[in-house]
């Protein structure tokens, strides 16, 4: 037999209820509309943007070639990178990650120069470190400039959200003044251009990179949790590409004048500026899935670098990093994963050899 509780206030509150409910709907969808309004962006096809940057057998192009996938198996990772460099941009992709358990994978969007600067590149990531089923999946961001890789500037976060369930967008700008790392639109870092940061911060052209590799020795809990390759093939999706930016050949010694009216008209975009309503996201965010900031590492920095700034709620939370950074490993992710520029460029409108979806 079932049995029902009942109470003698049920049937008199029942409408106050409702109306309660119906006003908590309806002010958290207008406050998720406020921080996740889409950017007004054009969306690109594989075929007008990305090629194949390494292990083309492990990429799946779409039909209509507006998603690609890449796979991890115990042959190869695989990962694609764009026909272009940019000087500036704002480059983004709604990205699925792989299910299952995934401790140990990599998946990377990022923006490099290396294969032109070896010695001295630019840098700016997004890195997913795996996940461990059931625990909150992390993710880190990080920039270097004129090769100034012993001098790292990596956040560390746990996502509010599980990003194997469905594809989410995540944007990396990059302006003269200042670098926004963007989830859904929600900005969750900003790193503004400070002249005592010198050749610290990204200045020459990059090209753009996706990536998906097996990194057991350091991405999940330190390394202690190895990719399980009876879960291959990993899978992870991109789509909705977008790269906004001024196109230059980054060997030439004088960039194209073009790129001048190109940044202005980059620097007037609205996703350029944080709204007010995005300070208030960015500052939820911050304090309730930041868990690593290098600026409040003052074992690893006695004084902060000159772009950090300060927040005493974010110190608080911080005031054992030293400690708790002792747990954690940093890794470049991406330094094998490049090809000379020569040999990667193509005739944009060539279908490529990738396996189709």
């Amino acid at each position: 037999m079932d049995y029902v509780l009942y109470s003698p206030l049920q049937k008199s509150l029942s409408p106050l209820f409702l109306l309660l409910f119906l006003f908590i709907v309806i002010t958290t969808t207008t406050t998720t509309l406020k921080t996740t309004l889409a950017f007004n962006v054009t969306t690109l096809s594989f075929g007008e943007s990305y090629s194949p940057l390494f292990s083309e057998f492990n990429i799946q192009r779409s039909q209509d070639d507006k998603t690609v996938r890449l796979l991890l198996n115990r042959f190869s990772g695989s990962g694609i990178i764009s026909s272009d460099y940019y000087n500036y941009g704002f480059f983004s992709a709604n990205i699925k990650m792989p299910s299952e358990h995934t401790a140990g994978i990599v998946v990377a969007f990022y923006t490099s120069n290396v294969d032109t600067f070896e010695k001295n590149h630019d840098e700016l990531d997004i890195e997913f470190l795996g996940n461990i089923k059931g625990k909150p999946w992390r993710f880190q961001t990080n920039m270097y400039g004129n090769g100034s890789v012993s001098r790292g500037r990596e956040e560390r976060y746990r996502m509010w959200f599980d990003p194997s369930l469905d594809s989410h967008r995540y944007s990396i700008l990059w302006t003269p003044k200042n670098t926004i790392f963007y989830v859904d639109e929600v900005p969750i870092r900003e790193v503004i251009r400070h002249e005592a940061m010198r050749g610290d911060y990204p200045s020459k052209p990059m090209s753009i990179y996706a990536t998906i590799w097996d990194a057991s020795s350091w991405a999940t809990n330190g390394g202690k949790e190895k990719v399980d390759y009876k879960y291959e093939p990993f899978v992870t999706e991109f789509k909705d590409l977008v790269l906004e930016g001024c196109i230059v050949d980054p060997t030439d010694q004088i960039l194209s004048s073009n790129c001048t009216d190109q940044i202005a008209q980059l620097i007037s975009k609205d996703y350029t500026t944080i709204t007010p309503e995005g300070r208030k996201s960015m500052k939820w965010f911050r304090e309730k899935y930041m868990y690593y900031s290098y600026c409040y590492d003052n074992l690893r920095y006695s004084v902060p670098p000159p772009e950090c700034v300060i927040v005493p709620s974010e110190r608080e939370m911080f005031k054992d990093t030293g400690r708790l950074r002792d747990k954690m490993k940093f890794a470049g992710s991406h330094r094998r994963h490049r090809r000379g520029r020569k040999s990667r460029r193509r005739n944009r409108n060539s279908v490529g050899e990738a396996a189709t979806m």
